[in-house]
């Protein structure tokens, strides 16, 4: 409970930094769809441009867990303030990069310092604000966490159709101004503690950047470069380890750990831990996933493939005022259950596409994965945060949030390795089941050289069978997509069977036990 009343003060303080929280996610997915512009502006390979986005998740992975420490050192104010500072200043860096080096650098600069922005925002909402103002603050940010990532590759296209892709780091510049400026006159939550300045572990640091830096490179180059098999791979696979254990023993025996990782011994807090986890894979791997599908199956522009993507976050918007209300009165177990049978439910529906597909397809599946969403943001939060003492959320914060983005680099990595295995497994089965003199193969390799079968008309033998190639390597893709889906909905469904093990919140409490 906060020791003073709120004001109009605190409340547009707040939200102040809730924009800022909502550029810091965004700006993750937004050069998804845009990385060939960029590619090309700063004359860049394919490999070498996946390093722009790679770059961000690295630095914020390590940036995340750092802010609780952060904010207890220097205040909530000061802390995110300079954030938005610094990531303002790195966005318009980012715009003048000039080769593929500097943006690398301007994108990690951009990712370090906007992280911290994240999970401050969550601690603000538990430990300055009442039991009975969550629910809506958690509706709040839970569309802000799950609609960003959504509309970032929609935004990015959009933006970079319309202008060039300069203006995807450009247009942070105002708001990122605005909410530095608000925060700093508007936020006085807390004080700084300059009493922990003495005791920062370095070390602690050092080992932290090691293990989370390492572990997020291999999950995102492993998929690309056949894993261990790879000796880059496996000796940043090797240092993460090491490193990860040094931190491990670090922090459970350093005076002042820098990040409170004791915060897992709440078994509400490590449970709700765990489902963060779980909807960061569904969260990133859906959005990863169509947009995949629709511009390499159907040839969909970036702004096709927004129109389609808008109806995820139309229903997460429909969704928050029913979820918020309901949590006033529901177990928030009953919800948490709920929530994940419908994304379950809407992913199951998802494996079922075919190359056919397009809007009114994807409407249902879409629609029951952007309703679940704030059924399963709500409880969560407050599972995982709500019955942690005032002083140790700030830490556990970082951790919430990062095992969520934890979730979503483990759950594209594991996305990747599914569709190269098991492309490679349908691309077989498909070419064994066509074999040469089979009539159905002829038949379709005759109507094609006469012109019966395509709209280009007639063609000869080699370009026939260079059609039917064509064919067969679409359905093994839409199969493997399939299977991808699939599997996405059985996590979410076993995920049910972990429900009963959470303890139903019933406020915060005043001490460790």
């Amino acid at each position: 409970m906060p020791d003073r009343a709120l004001t109009t003060r605190d409340w547009i303080g707040f939200m102040a930094m809730v924009v800022g929280m909502f550029m810091a996610i965004l700006d993750i997915q937004i050069v998804s769809s845009s990385l060939n512009e960029i590619q090309a502006g700063i004359a860049a390979s394919s490999d070498e441009a996946t390093w722009i986005q790679t770059s961000y998740l690295i630095a914020e992975v390590i940036s995340i867990p750092l802010s609780g420490f952060m904010a207890r050192l220097v205040s909530t104010r000061i802390l995110f303030t300079f954030s938005a500072i610094g990531f303002t200043l790195a966005s318009m860096l980012c715009a003048m990069a000039w080769d593929i080096n500097s943006m690398i650098v301007f994108r990690a600069l951009q990712g370090f310092i906007g992280g911290a922005m994240i999970p401050t925002v969550f601690a603000a909402a538990f430990t300055v604000f009442p039991p009975a103002r969550r629910n809506m603050l958690s509706v709040l940010m839970g569309l802000v966490a799950t609609m960003a990532p959504t509309l970032g590759p929609t935004v990015g296209g959009y933006i970079t159709e319309i202008s060039s892709w300069h203006w995807l780091f450009l247009a942070n510049l105002l708001p990122g101004i605005l909410v530095a400026i608000s925060v700093w006159i508007l936020v006085d939550f807390d004080k700084p503690d300059w009493s922990l300045l003495p005791g920062l572990d370095y070390l602690g640091l050092l080992l932290m950047a090691l293990f989370l830096g390492s572990l997020e490179y291999v999950l995102e180059e492993g998929p690309r470069d056949d894993w261990f098999e790879d000796h880059l791979i496996a000796t940043f696979g090797v240092v993460s380890l090491v490193a990860g254990i040094a931190f491990l023993w670090r922090v459970l025996s350093y005076r002042q750990p820098i990040v409170d990782i004791r915060a897992f011994a709440n078994r509400n807090f490590l449970i709700g831990s765990s489902f963060s986890f779980i909807i960061g894979i569904g969260l990133y791997g859906s959005t990863y996933l169509l947009p995949l599908f629709l511009s390499h199956i159907r040839g969909y522009s970036a702004l096709d493939i927004g129109i389609v993507m808008i109806v995820t976050g139309s229903f997460q918007f429909m969704s928050a005022p029913i979820a918020g209300r309901l949590a006033a009165y529901l177990d928030p177990r009953v919800m948490l259950g709920f929530g994940l049978a419908m994304f379950g439910a809407g992913a199951y529906a998802q494996s079922l596409l075919t190359a056919e597909w397009g809007f009114w397809e994807f409407f249902l599946p879409q629609a029951l994965r952007g309703f679940a969403l704030m059924f399963l943001f709500i409880p969560i939060n407050a599972a995982a945060l709500g019955t942690l003492p005032p002083e140790r959320v700030k830490n556990a914060s970082g951790l919430y949030n990062l095992m969520r983005n934890l979730g979503g680099a483990v759950g594209l990595a594991a996305i990747n390795s599914v569709l190269n295995d098991r492309f490679a497994l349908h691309w077989k089965r498909l070419v064994e089941g066509l074999p040469a003199g089979d009539p159905n193969v002829q038949a379709f390799l005759n109507n094609a050289q006469h012109g019966i079968s395509g709209a280009m008309g007639a063609m000869s033998e080699e370009g026939a069978i260079k059609m039917l190639g064509n064919l067969v390597y679409r359905e093994a893709q839409v199969l493997t997509m399939a299977d991808a889906q699939f599997l996405m909905s059985a996590l979410f469904i076993a995920g049910i069977c972990l429900v009963p093990l959470l303890r139903r919140p019933r406020g915060p409490v005043q001490a460790d036990h």
